[in-house]
């Protein structure tokens, strides 16, 4: 009972209001994750049957997976976009508002293809492909941009609940995953098995906006924390209309240097280095698991596309499964070495693909890859959650040379980078040379890509885990199995000094947590405001 005790004794420590705060977020959270489930899960679905559809129509070759890779690295580079388009409003309005707002526009930009299929004559579970799939990709893009949006505000606001205090930090980031882990599982299980099923690729979605509407009314009712307004004079209002916009294009700009000083400060450091393949090339061989081994499995292996949400459904468990360890044993472990390690060698599972051969049109078998994900997806998360709080807290520390971004902005800014590129292209490239493989094998006559599998799947994963399990041994003194300390620097059980977020009290004065506002890492010249990449940096 002993971890057990730890944690009860770890969610005491919040105060009341931190309590509600994070009640409420999470019950956000979680409506947010079934109706974001359900609509990633139906787009790609929807996009592999369409493709496939139009190539027997057309009696071309199929280039279903090129597309599908392009559409899924388009849209997660949009997300990029996004977040630096939402970066100015943060000093303007408090976080859960602009939260609530950004979620009501991406529930209205999910509702576009519902609207253009509706338009052209589409109907629920439709004979035919009406419109043209390639319209999908600009309208996927547009959905990116907002859920950038989304994904970076609803990363800033757990610092703005419990502040700087690195255990708390890592205790709600864990707590948050977990739930919203179940709530993905449900979502990813209940669109697989139900919605998909009922309503049909195109038409399975229509609850994402409504979820997403109720997500932004229960965000509306979380406190305004630390936010200050600032009082403009309004002789200047009419003068600061434009400054929104550049701000923005000030964020793009810092965004691209901070992406070029965090790559000089992660490769010439021993300190930092080995979190490329830890925390960039893990997030990519997870996000391939999930958007592309699993759709090509469900389409190619078992010909129902819907069942790649049954497989996700499985991968979201594992991940529940890692977060909740990692609040578990919080002091046990201490450094993200160990998850790491087990992230690694839970890769290799995936071997077993390239020469399964299931029977066709059978739910069991989704069932049965849904298992192995599990461990897969357990070993990431674990990883994930632990990484994410350590990068935050060492990289606090440290002072960048550069006067116009922070160290922690550089270093998550190319990390996030890497990870948006590789993923574009290589979820492209290997499509297509799946692609390839079906059609030389006698494409939608009987094709297979068992023996590209092999490869993509199985020596690229394996790629993988060589590289993040040699990553581990880099910084000094990680190579005991379960290292207290890594770097010489120590980060359990300290209180990062981190400003607050808002405009508000002059420096010197005490705050409620008893620590004094001190200026920020990422803060203006002046200590007035936080700068736009500061809230590009939370991007992770």
């Amino acid at each position: 009972m002993g971890h057990f005790g730890d944690l009860r004794q770890s969610l005491r420590d919040f105060t009341p209001q931190e309590r509600r705060n994070i009640a409420i977020y999470i019950a956000g959270i979680m409506i947010y994750k079934f109706g974001l489930e359900a609509f990633n899960g139906s787009i790609i679905a929807l996009a592999s049957n369409r493709y496939d559809y139009e190539a027997i129509r057309d009696g071309t070759p199929s280039r279903t997976f090129e597309r599908v890779g392009l559409l899924t690295g388009l849209n997660q580079a949009f997300q990029c976009f996004g977040s630096i388009l939402i970066g100015p409003l943060v000093k303007r309005y408090p976080t859960k508002n602009i939260l609530s707002c950004a979620i009501l526009i991406f529930g209205i930009c999910s509702a576009l293809l519902l609207v253009i299929d509706a338009a052209t004559g589409g109907t629920f579970m439709p004979a035919e492909c009406i419109y043209n799939t390639d319209a999908m990709i600009p309208v996927y893009c547009v959905c990116g941009v907002v859920y950038g949006m989304v994904e970076l505000i609803r990363r800033v606001i757990p610092r703005d609940i419990v502040g700087g205090h690195i255990q708390k930090l890592k205790r709600m980031d864990s707590l948050v995953h977990i739930f919203y882990e179940m709530s993905g599982t449900a979502g990813a299980f209940t669109t697989g098995l139900v919605i998909i099923p009922q309503l049909g690729n195109n038409m399975a979605f229509i609850i994402t906006p409504v979820c997403f509407t109720i997500s932004a009314i229960t965000w509306f009712f979380v406190s305004e924390l630390n936010f200050r307004r600032q009082k403009q004079p309004t002789g200047l209002r009419a003068r600061e209309k434009p400054a929104y916009w550049k701000a923005a294009f000030s964020g793009l700009y810092l965004f691209g240097e901070s992406v070029w000083v965090g790559g000089k400060l992660l490769f010439t450091s021993r300190k930092f280095i080995w979190l490329v393949p830890g925390y960039s090339v893990a997030l990519y061989a997870h996000r391939y698991l999930e958007n592309g081994i699993a759709p090509q499995v469900a389409r190619r292996y078992m010909g129902n596309s819907a069942w790649a949400q049954i497989m996700v459904g499985g991968s979201n468990l594992g991940e529940l499964l890692g977060a909740f360890s990692v609040l578990l044993f919080t002091n046990a472990v201490q450094t993200p070495m160990p998850w790491l390690r087990l992230d690694a060698l839970m890769l290799l599972i995936v071997w077993y693909i390239p020469f399964w051969h299931p029977p066709t049109n059978d739910v069991g078998q989704a069932w049965i890859v849904a298992a192995t994900f599990a461990p897969i997806s357990y070993g990431w998360a674990s990883g994930d959650v632990s990484l994410a709080a350590y990068i935050q807290a060492s990289l606090a520390r440290l002072e960048s040379q550069n006067k116009n971004v922070s160290a922690l902005g550089a270093v998550m800014a190319f990390l996030y980078s890497f990870y948006i590129v590789t993923y574009a292209v290589a979820g492209t490239l290997l499509g297509r040379y799946l692609d390839g493989i079906y059609n030389q094998s006698g494409g939608l006559d009987g094709g297979e890509v068992r023996s590209g599998l092999v490869y993509t799947a199985g020596v690229q994963m394996t790629v993988i885990s060589v590289l993040v399990f040699a990553s581990t041994f880099v910084p000094k003194g990680a190579f005991a199995f379960n290292p207290k300390i890594i770097s010489d620097e120590p980060l359990e059980d300290e209180h990062i000094q981190i400003e607050e977020q808002r405009p508000g009290p002059e420096d010197g004065v005490r705050l409620e947590s008893g620590f004094k506002k001190t200026r920020s890492y990422c803060s203006s010249e002046d200590g007035s405001e936080p700068r736009v990449e500061k809230k590009i940096s939370e991007i992770l």
